[in-house]
């Protein structure tokens, strides 16, 4: 069972249906202590509830959900689609657990890889308590918003006769990146998202600047159900070490690199080797050792990631070397070998074993 489904079964609801084998007259003479164990749990006002994080490509997603949780979970970048998994973020208050959703972004498929990347998305928005609608405020409103309201309207929202929309979650639209606009320019802006959709609230904010993150926490956090605490306190994210350095490792290449090169690299952590982990290990320096295949599409993309004198290798080490002990909890040592799976993002078979 996942997290998802265990919190949907949190509250689910105590009644039978016809097709159960109970006789009616069994529950006759139960007294009223006896069914006050089955009522709804009381959780004397916690909320807790899952959010899904929707929005085009490179609409501030990622860099949002970071500044809820406060520290990096998600890759942040300028490049749009740097997102390619579901990623579950937590955040934890006194009255409420809030576990976030970034999805990659919305859009047109162009290979096997994006079409996998929308099916994540399908499944992230299947049981969700909310949505976060991301509108960047310094662009605006175009297709793909259109596309991405037309696709939330058909899971989850119907139509009256007047031609209302009514929605089975809140969806709550967050205006990204109001620092690039002024004042005049910000209320035109937030005008037209008006329009736009029924959203049940509209907040603006810069996560680049921390201006009003805390209000979106807020709003995100009061739309969401009475619920149970779903993970302990000092949790922050669902993924792995593995995924979490992979993920990290990558974002750093994208920073790195040329435009052409981004899309056709992944990186997959084999293992990590701790301090005495066995007898027979290669490694005596008491320190992790994290090993690495960094994947691109072509022979030719080779060197573009090694760099002249494996000068892209040394300052991608450098930049994680922070991050990476942290995750691993002891020091590390990221172990980078670049290897060739041609055409990867159209094979069925090896974007599986990347973990797509």
């Amino acid at each position: 069972m996942n997290d998802v489904d265990a919190h949907n079964n949190s509250n689910a609801r105590n009644d039978f249906d016809d097709e159960n084998d109970f006789d009616d007259d069994m529950f006759a003479n139960l007294d009223a202590s006896t069914h006050a164990t089955v009522a709804a749990p009381d959780f004397h006002g916690y909320r807790s509830g899952f959010v899904a994080v929707v929005g085009r490509p490179n609409v501030g997603k990622s860099t949002l959900m970071n500044a809820l949780i406060g520290t990096q979970i998600a890759i942040a970048s300028s490049r749009p689609e740097t997102t390619r998994k579901a990623i579950r973020g937590i955040v934890t208050t006194e009255h409420a657990q809030m576990v976030l959703v970034d999805t990659p972004g919305i859009h047109r498929p162009r290979t096997l890889l994006g079409q996998r990347l929308n099916d994540i998305v399908d499944e992230s928005l299947s049981d969700v308590d909310a949505i976060a609608f991301l509108l960047p405020a310094d662009q605006e409103i175009g297709p793909g918003d259109r596309r991405i309201l037309s696709r939330l309207r058909s899971d989850f929202a119907t139509k009256n006769k007047q031609g209302n929309w009514s929605w089975k979650v809140p969806l709550i639209g967050i205006v990204t990146k109001i620092d690039m606009l002024n004042r005049d320019e910000l209320v035109h802006h937030l005008l037209e998202i008006q329009q736009f959709a029924d959203f049940t609230d509209i907040v603006p904010v810069s996560a680049l600047t921390k201006d009003n993150v805390d209000e979106v926490k807020k709003v995100l956090i009061d739309n969401l159900p009475e619920g149970p605490q779903m993970y302990p306190e000092d949790q922050l994210s669902e993924e792995t070490p593995e995924s979490m350095i992979a993920e990290l490792i990558r974002g750093a290449f994208l920073e790195e690199l040329d435009d052409e090169l981004p899309h056709s690299l992944a990186v997959v952590v084999d293992d990590i080797v701790y301090p005495g982990d066995g007898e027979d290990t290669q490694y005596d320096d008491n320190k992790a050792h994290v090993l690495v295949s960094v994947y691109v599409e072509r022979d030719s993309q080779k060197p573009i990631i090694i760099g002249h004198r494996a000068e892209h290798l040394v300052r991608v080490k450098k930049r994680l070397r922070t991050a990476v002990n942290r995750i691993t909890g002891t020091k590390a040592v990221l172990d980078l070998h670049v290897k060739v799976a041609k055409g990867w993002q159209s094979d069925p078979k090896k974007l599986e074993r990347l973990g797509f």
